[in-house]
């Protein structure tokens, strides 16, 4: 049975810079520590899995001594795992008050394949509640009820190790050569990969000037029609797909035959959308 797996943060909606970003600010405020990111830094700060180690990577001696945090290790574990508790809850609050939008597509696509009969899933190494509240804003009630979700410290290595949608692959018996993950990031593309899966991407808001290299499609939203008209671009094309204006579910059905010859089999339900015609 073909698989769908989103990637979360960058793909079902972009919310790094106006989700993440001021939730870990409150955070640092609420908790009264020396640190406000930057647009600019937390675009480096993207590159590092799980919010989590992104809070670790504060913890220089310099940064503990001026914040009066103590010195132990698992006394600091501690404190970084009460401050990312209190981030989700800031996080998740801004998600259900709707500010910001999910990405153009996601909920068409993900409903053609879930007509069509296609297993979907989330696979992400952000905390549960947050991906789930990211996933029923994208989706709706309805049709995110369908998704299996992996997220959180459900594995002990965060992306660009596969470990994720390894542990995805395997929980949800999936034949790894029938399943395509959409992704944002080098580092969700590289897990992907590693992992054996095809790899579609998005690109999102820091993750624009990123090497995309083994992405078997790269553009910067799967688009919807009109009246919600949002045209996709092509930014790489290896296989030679050529969507329209929009992605559709048979676009992404031929990425899994990593060869670049499309599986007759691979589109076989019904899609939400014609395939495009050779140029």
């Amino acid at each position: 049975m073909p698989a769908l797996i989103f990637d979360c943060d960058g793909v079902l909606a972009d919310t790094e810079r106006d989700g993440h970003l001021p939730a870990f600010n409150e955070t640092f405020a609420e908790f009264g520590l020396p640190v406000r990111w930057s647009d600019e830094e937390y675009a480096r700060k993207v590159k590092v899995g799980g919010g989590k180690e992104r809070m670790r990577t504060l913890l220089t001696p310099e940064f503990v001594a001026a914040a009066g945090l103590p010195s132990d290790p698992d006394a600091l574990d501690e404190r970084v795992a009460r401050w990312h508790r209190r981030k989700t809850e800031i996080y998740t609050g801004i998600i259900r008050g709707g500010s910001v939008p999910p990405r153009p597509g996601v909920r068409r696509v993900a409903a053609a394949a879930h007509e069509a009969g296609w297993t979907l899933a989330v696979a992400s190494t952000s905390a549960e509640a947050s991906v789930r509240s990211v996933l029923e804003l994208a989706m709706g009630p309805e049709l995110a009820a369908h998704f299996g979700v992996f997220a959180g410290d459900v594995v002990r290595r965060k992306k660009p190790a596969p470990d994720i949608y390894a542990l995805t692959v395997d929980r949800l018996g999936l034949n790894p050569a029938d399943a395509v993950v959409i992704e944002d990031s080098r580092n969700g593309m590289l897990a992907a990969l590693g992992a054996g899966l095809a790899c579609a991407v998005t690109t999102s808001a820091y993750t624009g000037d990123e090497d995309f290299t083994g992405a078997l499609l790269v553009v910067d939203s799967l688009g919807d029609p009109p009246p919600r008209e949002t045209v996709t671009r092509v930014l790489s094309d290896p296989l030679g797909v050529r969507p329209g204006p929009c992605v559709v579910l048979a676009d992404l059905a031929v990425l899994p035959s990593r060869d670049g010859a499309p599986d007759p089999t691979a589109a076989d339900p019904p899609v939400d959308g014609p395939r495009p015609r050779p140029r």
